[in-house]
């Protein structure tokens, strides 16, 4: 491959990075319309690159584009959010059973980082950091776990989840809690991988009952807010 086209690679990556962040931090809501010339201005890209990012993130279900509408955050339906949270199901489980004590003792500095991490979110009571640091641990769990095609696929899960949760949650406390993030941890020290998978299953099952499924939540920030804000 030519470092033209790594180049390309790495900077529609870069966008597509920069806005799945934005998304699964409920700072880009369900229906944001993803006007190109604000995402060129506010990321400092190229056009090409920016409608390359567009157009994977359409084909992993995260954005949607229409005829002389462009492009916008996907609105998940009831349906599909279900079918996520069967997939989740699936996915995490097949994690859990790929995560070894080797996994275990090369990741468990950074596995109690993330632990604090979500507890001192918990404290500040701001939503945005919760939904980043829960989510986090998931997406860790993957990194431990060693798989990488489980972990991509979990990668996209996380991000259409998040457009679920934006929609249907029926509170605005993020339901993913950190004791059970404990819960699990503690079963994989223990190499109890059966116990840590069903308080997964449990935990996932909680999170997709505390949805309401006919349930929308408008409110968000704009294009411009959502990309300068902090990751």
């Amino acid at each position: 491959m030519s470092k033209v086209a790594t180049s390309k690679q790495q900077e529609v990556q870069r966008i597509v990075e920069a806005l799945s962040i934005a998304i699964a931090q409920h700072r880009l809501k369900p229906g944001t319309r993803l006007v190109e010339a604000q995402i060129v201005d506010v990321l400092d890209a190229n056009r090409n690159h920016v409608q390359s990012a567009l157009q994977r993130m359409a084909l992993q279900h995260i954005v949607t584009i229409e005829p002389n509408r462009g492009a916008m955050v996907a609105q998940p339906e009831a349906r599909e959010a279900r079918e996520i949270f069967t997939a989740r199901r699936a996915i995490e489980s097949a994690i859990i059973a790929c995560i070894t004590p080797e996994n275990m003792a090369a990741h468990l500095a950074e596995l109690e980082a993330q632990q604090l991490a979500e507890v001192n979110a918990t404290k500040l009571d701001d939503r945005r950091e919760i939904v980043r640091e829960l989510s986090q641990f998931h997406l860790l769990l993957g990194k431990v776990s060693g798989n990488q095609v489980l972990s991509e696929i979990l990668a996209n899960l996380m991000v259409r989840s998040s457009l679920i949760v934006a929609l249907y949650q029926r509170n605005d406390i993020p339901s993913c809690q950190c004791d059970e993030h404990s819960a699990i941890v503690s079963s994989l020290k223990e190499g109890d991988l059966a116990r840590a998978q069903a308080i997964m299953i449990a935990h996932l099952n909680e999170l997709e009952q505390q949805l309401d499924l006919n349930d929308t939540s408008p409110d968000s920030l704009s294009l411009r807010q959502a990309l300068t804000l902090s990751s």
